[in-house]
C-alpha cells in the first residue's frame, strides 16, 4: 500500500515538472516556434503554449524592430560622375504573415539581433549603391526622402525572399568628393541674397514712387488752397474799396450838402458869391470821387500785381522743387540764373515805372492847372457879365475876393504832389522844373482871372496902399497865396537821378 502511494506521488512529481517545462509563453517582440510532431511549426508571438518534451523543440526568431546603420563606405559615382558618400538609417523587422515568417525562420532563426543585422547591410548598402549611379547630385540633395524611397523600395524586393519587411529608409548624411555640395548652397545662397536685394529695390521704388505721389498731392493741395486764399483776399481788398468809395461819396456828397446849406444862408449876402461857391463845392465833390476811383483803381492794381507775384512765385517754387529732385546741382545753377534774370528785370522795370511816374505827374500838374485855368476862364465869362454888381464892392472888395480865392488856387495845384510818397527823377535840373511848373501854373491862373476880369491884380494891390492896406495885411498874410504856398505838403522824398 506504501509503495503505492510512493509511486502515485512520483507520477503527480513527474506530471508537475512536465507541465512547467512544456508551458511556454512569448513576448510581443520575440517568436517563439514549437516544431517535432506538427507538419507546420506553431508560432507564438505575444501569447502562451505547450511544448511537449522529448517530442518538439523551441526556437526563437526576433520580430522587434532593428536599425541598421548603411553606409557607401566610399565614393559612389552619382549619375552626374559626382563621388558622393552616403551614411543611412534603415529600420526592419522581420515578417509575422505565414509566408513571411516561413522565409525569416528558415534564414535568422535563433539570430541574435547583431547577427541579422550584419546579415542585412551587405544587401541593402549594395541597393543604395545601384541608386545612387541613378540619380543626380542636385537632386539628391535637394529631396533627400525621394532617395531614401527608392532604396527601400529596391532593396524590398531582395528583403522579400528574406522574409524581412523594410519599414524606413533615412538619408542621415552625404558628403561629396570634391566638396560641391556647399558649392551648391553657397550658390543658391547667392540666388537668395540676388532675389532678396531685387524684392528690396523693388520695395523701395514702391516706396519712393507712393512718397512722391504723395508730396505731390499735398503740394497741390497747398498751392490750390493758397490760391484760393489769395482769391478770397482780393476779392476781400475790392469789396472794402468799394465800401470806401461809397463812404467817401456819401461824406462828400453830405459835406456838399452841409456846405450848400451854409450858402443859402449866406444867400443874402450876395448871389453872386453864392453861385461861385457852389459851383466850387461842386467842383471839389467831382474831385474827391475822381480821386476814390483812382484810388481803387490803384488798389485792385496792386492786390492784382501782389496775387500775381504769389502766383509766380509758387509756380517757380513748384517748378525749383521738382527739377531738384531730378537734378539738384543744375537747379541750383537754374535757380541762380532765373534769380539774376528777375532781379535785372525787376530793376529795368523799376525804372521805368519811375520815369513814367515822374512823366505822369508832371503831365497831372499841368493838365490840372490848364483845367483850372479854363473854368476861371469859364467863370470870368459870367463875372464880366456881373461887373455892374462887383463895382458897388468897390476895389478892396475885389481885393478880398481875390485874395480869398489865391490859397484855394494854390491847393487845387499843390494836392496832387500832397498824395506821392516818392518822386524819383532821371537827370539833372527836373526837381526845378517840376517847382517852376507850380509856380507857372499859380501865376497862369492868377493872370487869366485878372484878364478875365478886366482889371490887373498886381496893380491893384500895389496901388492899394495906406491904411486900408495895412489893415488888411493880417487876413492877407493868413489866406495869401505865399503863405499857402509854403503850406503845401510836398513828397515824402524826391530823389533825383
Amino acid at each position: 500500500m506504501a509503495v503505492k502511494w510512493t509511486i502515485l506521488g512520483v507520477a503527480i512529481l513527474i506530471f508537475i515538472i512536465l507541465l512547467f517545462t512544456s508551458y511556454v509563453k512569448a513576448p510581443p517582440d520575440v517568436a517563439y516556434i514549437i516544431s517535432g510532431m506538427r507538419k507546420q511549426p506553431k508560432v507564438l508571438i505575444g501569447r502562451a503554449g505547450i511544448k511537449i518534451p522529448f517530442f518538439e523543440r523551441l526556437d526563437k526568431l526576433v520580430v522587434r524592430q532593428i536599425s541598421i546603420d548603411i553606409k557607401t563606405g566610399d565614393y559612389v559615382p552619382t549619375l552626374d560622375f559626382i563621388g558622393v558618400n552616403i551614411d543611412a538609417v534603415a529600420k526592419v523587422r522581420v515578417m509575422t504573415d505565414e509566408e513571411g515568417i516561413q522565409k525569416a525562420m528558415k534564414n535568422f532563426l535563433n539570430l541574435k539581433e547583431e547577427e541579422i543585422m550584419n546579415a542585412l547591410v551587405d544587401s541593402l548598402q549594395g541597393n543604395m549603391r545601384e541608386i545612387i549611379g541613378t540619380v543626380n547630385l542636385k537632386d539628391l540633395c535637394n529631396d533627400r526622402k525621394v532617395f531614401g524611397d527608392q532604396v527601400q523600395e529596391k532593396a524590398q524586393k531582395d528583403m522579400n525572399n528574406l522574409g524581412i519587411e523594410i519599414i524606413s529608409c533615412n538619408i542621415q548624411h552625404v558628403t561629396d568628393q570634391n566638396d560641391l555640395i556647399p558649392a551648391l548652397g553657397q550658390d543658391n545662397m547667392a540666388a537668395i541674397q540676388k532675389n532678396a536685394s531685387i524684392a528690396k529695390a523693388n520695395a523701395d521704388r514702391d516706396v519712393a514712387i507712393a512718397q512722391a505721389a504723395a508730396k505731390k498731392e499735398a503740394n497741390d493741395a497747398s498751392v490750390k488752397a493758397e490760391t484760393e486764399i489769395a482769391i478770397k483776399q482780393n476779392e476781400l481788398s475790392i469789396k472794402k474799396a468799394e465800401l470806401k468809395t461809397v463812404e467817401d461819396t456819401k461824406k462828400a456828397e453830405a459835406d456838399a450838402a452841409y456846405k450848400i446849406q451854409a450858402e443859402e444862408q449866406r444867400r443874402s449876402i450876395g448871389v453872386s458869391a453864392a453861385n461861385a461857391d457852389i459851383a466850387r463845392q461842386e467842383r471839389e465833390v467831382e474831385l474827391k470821387a475822381r480821386e476814390a476811383e483812382v484810388q481803387e483803381q490803384s488798389l485792385n492794381a496792386q492786390i492784382r500785381k501782389q496775387a500775381d507775384a504769389k502766383k509766380y512765385e509758387q509756380q517757380q517754387m513748384a517748378d525749383v522743387e521738382l527739377y531738384k529732385r531730378q537734378k539738384d546741382a543744375e537747379a541750383k545753377k537754374y535757380e541762380a540764373e532765373q534769380q539774376a534774370e528777375a532781379r535785372k528785370l525787376e530793376a529795368d522795370a523799376l525804372k521805368y515805372a519811375m520815369e513814367q511816374e515822374a512823366a505822369g505827374i508832371a503831365a497831372k500838374g499841368r493838365a490840372e492847372a490848364e483845367a483850372i485855368q479854363a473854368k476861371a476862364e469859364a467863370e470870368a465869362a459870367g463875372i464880366d457879365k456881373k461887373a455892374e454888381a462887383m463895382q458897388k464892392y468897390g476895389e478892396a472888395a475885389i481885393i478880398e475876393m481875390l485874395c480869398k480865392m489865391y490859397p484855394q488856387v494854390a491847393e487845387a495845384i499843390a494836392t496832387p504832389l500832397s498824395n506821392i510818397d516818392k518822386i524819383t527823377m532821371y537827370g539833372s535840373g527836373n526837381a526845378a522844373k517840376l517847382t517852376e511848373d507850380v509856380t507857372t501854373s499859380l501865376k497862369q491862373i492868377i493872370d487869366g482871372v485878372g484878364d478875365s476880369l478886366g482889371i490887373n491884380p498886381s496893380t491893384m494891390l500895389s496901388s492899394f496902399a495906406g491904411t486900408k492896406l495895412a489893415n488888411m495885411a493880417p487876413a492877407a498874410q493868413k489866406e495869401s497865396p505865399i503863405a499857402t504856398v509854403e503850406k503845401i505838403e510836398t513828397p515824402n522824398e524826391i530823389t533825383t537821378e
